[in-house]
């Protein structure tokens, strides 16, 4: 049973835009708060972009301006719109519940952002 399955990431030189999405299982994570997280190489995993169920988002300050979460209940998908990409932005990029407010569900595979200078 696939809980969370990440997509879209890629190559992008620095300055240039993706769009992830991530789909999740409906009737598990519909009533959770979630969140976009990214593991940098040689770093923990950490939560940079949360969306409540009210569709309130909250950023650190590394993205805040530059990503945009976002989440489509009725289609059981969810966003994140990363413009201005920086060097520094790339890593593994996964989404799950917010660890602060919801259980973790099983963590997909994630999807591979690189961004070059």
């Amino acid at each position: 049973q696939v809980q969370l399955v990440e997509s879209g990431g890629g190559t992008v030189q620095a300055g240039g835009s993706l769009r992830l999405s991530c789909e999740f299982s409906g009737d598990i994570f519909s009533a959770r708060a979630m969140g976009w997280y990214r593991e940098a190489p040689g770093q923990q995993r950490e939560l940079i972009a949360a969306i409540n169920l009210d569709g309130r988002p909250a950023y650190p300050d590394s993205v805040k301006g530059r990503f945009t979460i976002s989440r489509d209940n009725s289609k059981s998908t969810m966003y994140l719109q990363m413009n201005s990409l920086k060097p520094e932005d790339t890593g593994v990029y996964y989404c799950n519940a917010d660890w602060r407010q919801a259980q973790l569900g099983v963590w997909g595979q994630g999807t591979q952002v690189t961004v070059s200078s």
